[in-house]
């Protein structure tokens, strides 16, 4: 480095500090802490459990007061599993974390990019991403922009030469001056179009807002009617009044619903932070579950952005003369870019010639070499650079011209003369043809393999030449690979719409159309997984179902990206769509335990208001039935392994499933209430035969959601009905349960065992419905 560059100063620093000139750049951040208790504590759930709280304790009712603690506890374990899943996501987020090398105060420093100012003095070498845009002040290098670009060719840098952020340095080294910071970079003005609100793609989502408007909607008119029809019009007092209104509207708010799906993604989101996915954006793992149509860019996720030897094809020279002379090269070179990496570890233990002067590679002569201490000259390049009459070389071009594969071929060559300047020798000898190719990513080809079996479309987009991607695609399996598509080639807006459906290989693509594919594959209906790792691709990313980033790509893409695979490992997708299914399927199968009580709630409340027959539960009662037929097996059942596609309306799915139960339900309450008309049955009994017929009701559905049993489930419904025969046998003075009379008992088996036909057909009839309308799902 000249001793005439200096450094900002600390003062200087400061005052760059203050005028807002610093290399900040909006990041997707976690939540607070605060901001996590806030949400959890203060949702309408919450508001609505505690004003029935309120009332209860006004009438003086405390027993009923129990249903209290439930809210409580799902608001804790919220809490507990947001923090959890917070920590996961800020210990990964470090981890992707980089630091600049800066000059300040005249003493080289390390510090976080983000601290950077305008002016800055950064150094940079091979491997270093290029934190902001900034100019060369010394030194010289050659930069990869494919991340800017989709372009993987080199760009030689020198003195008063410019840089992009979100660039890399592939070979040599610089000192560049910081000449754009934070929002004014070139990576920032990209990322900057990709800010905007985009809506969230879950069904999940959709279904449970659906729901929750519902209950809203009904909660508060069922309720007013209730209460003045038990107060006004049959008198019960005001105490027994609020106590059924309460019970009524208690068992119609699955708040617990609400806190599965939270619990169970926030598990989810640690289980991947344990392979190192970072997950930033919840519900995306429920969009990624569901995805037909996979994009992937082929620099970073099929390979691993690094060449190998493939092979050797010798002319003049035997295996190891080659070897010594491939390693004399990569020795004495200054740069190590992706082509001399290769081979250097093809010539790993092979002991080099010293070399006594060496004429680096340069974009114009497109070779490299130097003399060497046994007398020879040894060069690589390009063939039709290193030789100069192609006559006279015949039998190399004509070995080339033999080779199929998409290669980089590399000549080597000698001679018993130095070389003049940047003039080859005349008597030049070729030594070997030298195949360097792309380096498969470990395992990628069982990972296509995988998402085929699946059902799911692969298609390579990239910015590489046709040719390079077609034979990529082929080695790694990918369908359809035989045809590709140069989108060179397309003009309009149509032909683009044509080809997202008809090819899977895109060639030459650029930024705009990388957003009109995804675009156009969504409009045709499909759900759209995008991978990438640079700011080339952040456009694309955003408009995608579910984007998933590199780590070692650009912050722009991993900043819109809803999943960032921090090993850069595209081999981990596999375990993050098989953890979106079990997570999407469970809470399915949970869920519907929450609308079961939703659904005869409402049905009961309103049988209720315009019947002379008081409301037959209490809050304590459906607080108990709720922990044990529902709270505790959807926990259960919401945690087991389930790798199945994901198939089917969700809303239709879990209602489907919850109607048998909830029916059920209905029909005993209605009709134990009706018998109570014309036989001796007090208001005890009709409310103990209520709770007891609910709990099989519930109780059965929980069993045919467990199916097939395992050891966890069994044990979950071991203890769930030994919860129940506990509380209903010793604890039925709290729960205000009473000894049955012989006529109450007979209506109890009749009802019981009328329950379990009812409730098995009607379940038979819902699951036949389930299915064929996944069927259709699939079809479709």
């Amino acid at each position: 480095m000249s001793e005439s560059i200096q450094g900002l100063t600390s003062a200087e620093v400061a005052e760059r500090q203050r005028q807002g000139k610093t290399n900040a750049a909006v990041t997707l951040k976690t939540k607070s802490i605060k901001r996590i208790f806030y949400d959890n504590i203060c949702t309408l759930f919450n508001l609505i459990n505690v004003v029935l709280f309120v009332s209860l304790l006004l009438v003086g009712s405390y027993k009923n007061l129990l249903f209290i603690g439930v809210v409580f506890f799902n608001t804790i374990i919220g809490i507990i599993q947001e923090i959890r899943s917070k920590r996961s996501v800020d210990k990964l987020t470090i981890l992707t974390e980089t630091k600049a090398e800066v000059l300040r105060d005249g003493k080289t420093v390390q510090i976080p990019k983000e601290e950077l100012v305008l002016d800055d003095i950064i150094f940079l070498s091979r491997g270093n991403q290029i934190p902001a845009d900034c100019v060369v002040v010394d030194g010289s290098c050659k930069v990869n922009e494919s991340l800017l670009t989709g372009e993987s060719d080199l760009i030689e840098k020198a003195e008063c030469d410019e840089m992009l952020s979100g660039s890399f340095i592939s070979a040599g080294k610089c000192c560049a001056r910081v000449a754009r910071v934070g929002a004014d970079c070139y990576a920032a003005k990209i990322n900057s179009e990709a800010k905007y609100i985009k809506k969230n793609n879950s069904r999940i989502l959709r279904s449970f807002k659906f729901i929750i408007k519902l209950c809203t909607i009904i909660i508060f008119p069922i309720g007013a009617l209730l209460f003045c029809s038990h107060l006004f019009f049959q008198h019960a007092g005001l105490q027994q009044s609020v106590i059924s209104t309460v019970a009524a509207l208690v068992g119609m708010i699955p708040g617990g619903m609400i806190l599965l799906t939270s619990s169970v993604l926030a598990v989810s989101i640690i289980r991947l932070s344990r392979k190192k996915v970072l997950v930033n954006e919840m519900y995306c793992i429920e969009t990624l579950a569901r995805v037909d149509v996979i994009c992937l860019d082929k620099t970073g996720t099929l390979t691993a952005d690094a060449m190998h030897v493939s092979d050797l094809i010798t002319i003049n020279a035997d295996e190891a003369e080659i070897k010594t002379a491939l390693s004399s090269v990569h020795h004495a070179s200054e740069d190590i870019n992706v082509t001399l990496q290769a081979i250097a570890d093809y010539t790993n233990d092979i002991s080099p010639v010293v070399c006594n002067r060496f004429t680096p590679f340069s974009s114009e002569t497109k070779w490299s070499g130097g003399e060497y201490a046994d007398g020879k000259t040894y060069i690589i390049g390009a063939a039709e650079f290193v030789f100069s009459d192609k006559e006279k070389y015949r039998e190399v071009f004509d070995r080339i011209s033999e080779i199929s594969d998409t290669v980089r071929i590399i000549a080597l060559v000698k001679s018993d003369r130095p070389i003049d300047g940047q003039k080859l020798p005349d008597d030049l000898s070729p030594m070997a043809l030298v195949l360097i190719k792309d380096t498969m990513r470990e395992n990628v080809n069982q990972t296509v393999d995988y998402f085929k079996k699946q059902g799911v479309t692969l298609k390579v987009i990239s910015g590489d030449s046709v040719q390079t991607v077609r034979n990529i695609a082929k080695e790694t399996g990918i369908e359809g690979a035989d045809r590709a598509v140069d989108m060179t080639e397309i003009k309009t807006d149509e032909q683009l719409d044509e080809a997202a459906e008809k090819y899977n290989i895109f060639g030459r693509v650029t930024p705009a159309q990388k957003k009109k594919l995804v675009l156009a594959l969504k409009a045709h209906g499909h759900s759209v997984a995008m991978t990438g790792d640079g700011v080339n691709d952040v456009l694309a990313l955003k408009e995608a179902d579910c984007s998933v980033a590199m780590a070692s790509g650009s912050e722009a893409a991993r900043n819109v990206s809803q999943l960032v695979l921090v090993d850069n490992d595209f081999a981990a997708m596999p375990e993050v769509v098989a953890e979106g299914r079990r997570t999407i399927n469970n809470i399915e199968r949970s869920s519907s335990l929450y609308l079961v009580k939703t659904i005869y709630s409402i049905l009961l409340a309103l049988f209720f208001t315009f019947t002379a027959i008081t409301y037959p539960f209490e809050p304590i009662q459906l607080t108990l039935i709720g922990a044990l037929t529902i709270g505790f097996p959807s926990f259960v059942l919401a945690l087991q392994p389930n790798r199945n596609i994901v198939k089917g309306n969700f809303t239709l799915n879990i209602i489907a499933r919850a109607l048998p139960a909830a029916i059920s339900v209905f029909l005993n309450v209605v009709t134990v209430a009706v018998l109570s008309l014309t036989q001796p049955i007090s208001h005890a009994e009709i409310s103990t035969i209520a709770v007891y017929v609910t709990a099989l009701s519930c109780l059965l559905l929980v069993i045919r959601l467990s199916l097939p049993l395992n050891a966890l489930r069994s044990t979950m419904l071991v203890l769930s009905t030994a919860g129940l025969t506990i509380a209903f046998i010793f604890f039925g003075k709290l729960f205000n349960l009473v000894f049955l009379s012989p006529n109450a008992i007979i209506i109890l088996c009749v009802l019981s065992a009328l329950t379990l036909v009812i409730f098995n057909l009607m379940y038979s009839i819902a699951d036949r419905f389930i299915r064929k309308n996944k069927n259709q799902t699939i079809k479709r």
